[in-house]
């Protein structure tokens, strides 16, 4: 279950990182580096909520037995 989670979390903190870099390239005019890194924030983030969704349905599944 620890692994689901910090699996989450990682896609979660690479998406963040994503976000930040897509802004530093749109602040500098950047704009085709900048919509590369916020199309791999979106990965990021789509898979850190699938694995958040089942770290957190294995959670429920572990408690109500």
């Amino acid at each position: 279950m620890h692994e689901a989670h910090r699996k989450a979390a990682e896609q979660h903190e690479l998406a963040a990182r994503a976000h930040r870099t897509a802004a530093e390239h749109n602040e500098k005019g950047h704009s085709t580096a900048a919509i590369w890194h916020s199309e791999r924030a979106l990965e990021y983030s789509d898979h850190a909520f699938k694995l958040a969704k089942e770290a957190h349905n294995k959670s429920g599944e572990i408690v109500s037995l």
